[in-house]
């Protein structure tokens, strides 16, 4: 008959393993978000003067809707 000893206090692996995943998942969603950037930033360079105009941008406020976007 086989026993598990499910008691035992958590690993100091546990712990070490959990801080590598955390970090692992921050890099993947700031490399999300940069990439979330980078796609609006083209979208909306390849739009006229006319275009952004028509939805209440010039081109200076690029970037700056750009940055929004990317730290939602």
């Amino acid at each position: 008959m086989a026993a598990f000893d499910t008691t035992r206090p958590v690993s100091d692996s546990a712990i070490l393993f959990g801080r590598i995943g955390s970090a692992i998942c921050a890099v993947i969603s700031a490399v999300a978000a940069w990439n979330d950037a980078r796609v609006t930033r083209n979208a909306l360079a390849s739009l006229s003067d006319r275009e952004l105009e028509d939805i209440g941008l010039i081109r200076g406020d690029i970037d700056l809707v750009a940055n929004r976007i990317s730290s939602n």
